[in-house]
């Protein structure tokens, strides 16, 4: 072949291969553009709703009527342990605004935060539409169900955060005292970042085992390495569960259980990948 010939390919290849990179970012604007009109509807909708996101979601842990309260009261009754799982506010919970913008700053992070809550199938919907094409089709075929496994799991993560995580670190921060000349006043800011910290970083802890299959398939991690990390584990899940809640047994109990129980549904699943993967390999 002509050596002007093979200039001519190659600069055909390299014009190709241009349109095609165009061609990937300008689908991706698209899925980008979607995924944010989404979430911009949900955050209005959050916007819109204002009285009954702050009185009945937002604010709803500094009540003692709020659902955790009553049903660990009511557990503890019919344990037969009195009042001793009862979490109460023995003085009303004071939450103040010093800054001039403070409340409506405080509404827009809140209707950004809820309207990632709820946009959130359909924004990672959109990420997959994107990735998908370039998967082999055994690829795809192992990540079947993948959008409503890592939905479901988010959400899981949240609602802990939000009934479980949130109510017991409010209501030991908010009664704890150094001395009772000291009262306990909050800012909103403070109060509406501490709730936000809880209920989407359970939202992610919760996505361990889609992390744990990933970085298998990678081959960063092995369930024989989690297997010998359990303890470690453990350890730290305590850890994080006694920080998080009041100084009782029952308490920690209850965020440490959920979270180890992902921790070893992590293990089986990296353990499935690799007999997989070598099922693969021999076949």
């Amino acid at each position: 072949m002509p050596l002007d010939q093979v200039d001519v390919d190659a600069m055909e290849d390299r014009e190709s291969a241009e349109m095609s990179f165009i061609d990937h970012l300008d689908a991706l604007r698209k899925h980008l553009v979607r995924a944010v009109i989404v979430f911009l509807v949900c955050a209005v909708a959050a916007f819109s709703a204002k009285d009954f996101i702050f009185n009945d979601i937002i604010f709803a842990p500094t009540r003692n009527d709020f659902p955790t309260y009553s049903g660990l009261c009511w557990l503890s009754h019919n344990l037969g342990l009195g009042e001793s799982m009862c979490l109460k506010f023995e003085a009303p919970f004071k939450i103040i605004n010093t800054d001039m913008s403070g409340q409506f700053t405080m509404h827009m992070q809140v209707a950004g935060v809820l309207g990632f809550i709820l946009s959130f199938p359909y924004i990672f919907w959109e990420i997959w539409r994107f990735i998908k094409p370039g998967l082999h089709r055994k690829e795809v075929k192992y990540t079947q169900g993948i959008i409503f496994f890592i939905s479901m799991l988010f959400t899981l993560g949240v609602l802990f955060g939000y009934y479980i995580m949130t109510p017991f670190s409010v209501n030991f921060f908010a009664t704890y005292q150094v001395s009772s000349q000291v009262e306990n006043f909050f800012s909103l800011e403070s109060y509406i970042s501490f709730l936000t910290m809880f209920t989407l970083l359970s939202g992610i802890i919760f996505e361990l085992p889609i992390a744990v299959y990933f970085l298998t398939k990678l081959g960063l991690v092995t369930p024989d390495l989690m297997r010998n990390y359990r303890r470690h584990a453990i350890v730290i899940l305590l850890i994080i569960s006694a920080i998080i809640t009041p100084a009782d047994v029952g308490s920690q109990v209850m965020v440490f259980i959920p979270v180890f129980i992902l921790y070893e549904l992590s293990i089986f699943i990296s353990a499935r990948v690799v007999r997989n993967m070598e099922a693969d390999e021999e076949s």
